[in-house]
């Protein structure tokens, strides 16, 4: 199983240890266009300051942000699963994971970014702003950046097993599972039940705890059916829609009766 997840805008502070090691992470076959967006943002970060917080996207209260990325080659690299802070990765709790839960979460979770492309929780980087929306001036949309490379990195790391997708739409556009991969990927909302409607906090804390639910307990589906039945084994309510045609992802809905 691989479970794909969003980043988050809050990051803990970058690690006292060693600096990042590019060819150190995950997925090696996006080196080469990770060392391009490293570089464009960190000579746009050294240089006009207004213009690197306009292009990121960023308020005044966050320009401090701008400095931090001009360090990015040599600030100190703490594993992504302790950088990426926030309402889905409180609620999935890496750091009070048992040894063996943990293990599998070095294997099976992706976070995706702007910077990195997608990155293991175990993989050592430093903290940094970068979303997935940005547009840099010489390299354009993120986006569209990680298309290719991704094309060729995902497939190969999704292997013949289950593809669990929890992105947001922003972070789903630099990847589209396609053919065969598709048709074993499930794309997770999370619903208040009552309404039907997707609210934003508990629809991230809620795809953390199944996350760990799943870690916990060890389960391995090995494609979206199998999945469903996990979920409901867990005690969550799960509706279904499965894919109309080939080459088409499946779509589940969590439905949660309270907002917590």
């Amino acid at each position: 199983m691989l479970v794909l997840l969003p980043p988050s805008e809050g990051k803990a502070s970058s690690g006292r240890g060693a600096p990042l090691k590019l060819e150190s992470l995950s997925l090696p076959g996006l080196t080469a266009a990770r060392e391009a967006v490293l570089d464009e943002l960190v000579e746009l970060c050294a240089g006009d300051e207004e213009k690197a917080r306009e292009v990121l996207g960023l308020s005044e209260g966050l320009r401090g942000e701008v400095g931090k990325n001009t360090e990015l080659r040599t600030a100190g690299a703490r594993p992504a699963g302790e950088i990426y802070t926030g309402v889905l990765y409180d609620a999935l709790e890496l750091s009070s994971l048992d040894t063996a839960a943990k293990r599998r979460a070095g294997r099976q979770l992706l976070v995706f970014s702007g910077l990195w492309g997608a990155v293991g929780v175990a993989d050592k980087i430093p903290s940094y702003r970068c979303s997935m929306g940005v547009k840099l001036p010489g390299l354009g949309a993120l986006g569209a950046h990680w298309r290719t490379p991704m094309a060729a990195a995902l497939p190969e790391a999704a292997g013949d097993g289950l593809v669990l997708d929890l992105r947001s739409s922003a972070y789903a556009a630099a990847w589209k599972p396609k053919g065969e991969v598709a048709g074993r990927t499930a794309s997770v909302r999370v619903l208040h039940a009552p309404t039907r409607k997707v609210v934003s906090h508990f629809n991230k804390a809620t795809k953390g705890r199944i996350v760990r639910s799943l870690l916990s307990a060890g389960v391995a589906p090995k494609g979206p059916a199998e999945l469903v039945e996990a979920l409901r084994d867990l005690g969550y309510v799960v509706e279904v829609e499965p894919p109309k045609g080939a080459g088409k992802a499946w779509a589940l809905d969590v439905l949660v009766d309270e907002i917590h």
